[in-house]
Order: structure tokens, then C-alpha cells, then sequence
């Protein structure tokens, strides 16, 4: 994939919630042109000395970070990664054999949806606690647009190594 795609506008002007979720639906939009359009090997591709940094690792990491923060904090589902993350701290960086990155995107534009409706059952100064933290909705927004734009930036490095695609 070489053309830039449309991808959500962050209006300039407008209310709170207008502009933090379409932010964050920029930043999903590039995740996915990003890691859209590789080969199953250029996916995984490891260019960098940390061997979990690759395409498919980070669209997995981004993955869990949307169930995590939105579904488990602020919906309150069950924390079905609580326990492989206390005997591997990277394990959703480490993909399954067999598993595409067709897959892996799939899922992160499945949860990302179920992420905007949570956040749409809310409002900003809801407060929701997790392991004896409160958080407000708010928090976790504004949260997940930092670790999806960090992440997005390392895309953007892995994506120019794996075959040059560069742009914003």
C-alpha cells in the first residue's frame, strides 16, 4: 500500500469529546495503513535489537491496549491476560504461529470498535477504579492517544526499514 488513505480528521475547533476521539481515530487509521499491505514475513520482520519490536508485535500490543484500558478498566470485563502477562510481560508482542496480520488487524478494528462504543456510554468525568486505582474516562482517553501515537511512531521507523513507505 503506497497511497496515503483517508483517514479520520481531528476537527481544529469543537468540543472535548469531538476532538480527543477523533484524534485517536487518526491514530488507529495510521496504525492499520501502517501495517496494512505486508507480507506475513515482512510483518514480522525484526529490525531493531528487541526481537518483540516488529509490525505484527506492535498491531498485537495496540490490540490488548484497547481491550485493557476500555474494556477491562473502564467496562469492567475480565482480564483474560492477567495471568500470561504475569509469567511473560511481553507475551502479546509474541504472535502465535499461524496467526496472519489479516487477523491481527481484523481484531485491533474489532476492538477498537468496541472501544468507541464504551467510550461513547461515557461520560469523560466517569470514574471507574481497577486494582485499587481511579481513573476517569477521561484519563484512559487521553492515555490510549499517547500509547497509540508513541506506537504509531515506531511503525513508521519499522515500515520505512521493511520497504519504504514513508508519509504521516
Amino acid at each position: 500500500m503506497t497511497e496515503r488513505p483517508q483517514r479520520p480528521k481531528v476537527p481544529l475547533t469543537g468540543g472535548e469529546r469531538d476532538i480527543l476521539t477523533s484524534l485517536l481515530d487518526h491514530h488507529r487509521a495510521t496504525v492499520a495503513w501502517k501495517a496494512g499491505g505486508l507480507t506475513e514475513d515482512q510483518a514480522r520482520q525484526v529490525h531493531l535489537p528487541s526481537e518483540l519490536m516488529t509490525v505484527a508485535g506492535l498491531v498485537a500490543h495496540l490490540t490488548l491496549n484497547e481491550r485493557f484500558w476500555f474494556g477491562v478498566v473502564v467496562d469492567g470485563a475480565e482480564d483474560t491476560w492477567e495471568e500470561k502477562l504475569e509469567q511473560d510481560p511481553d507475551a502479546e508482542f509474541r504472535i502465535p504461529p499461524g496467526t496472519t496480520l489479516h487477523t491481527l488487524l481484523g481484531d485491533y478494528e474489532e476492538q477498537c470498535a468496541r472501544s468507541r462504543e464504551i467510550v461513547a456510554e461515557h461520560g469523560f468525568d466517569d470514574q471507574v477504579t481497577h486494582k485499587g486505582e481511579t481513573f476517569n474516562v477521561r484519563w484512559v482517553l487521553t492515555h490510549m492517544i499517547e500509547e497509540t501515537a508513541r506506537h504509531v511512531g515506531h511503525l513508521d521507523v519499522l515500515r520505512e526499514l521493511t520497504d519504504g513507505l514513508t508519509g504521516e
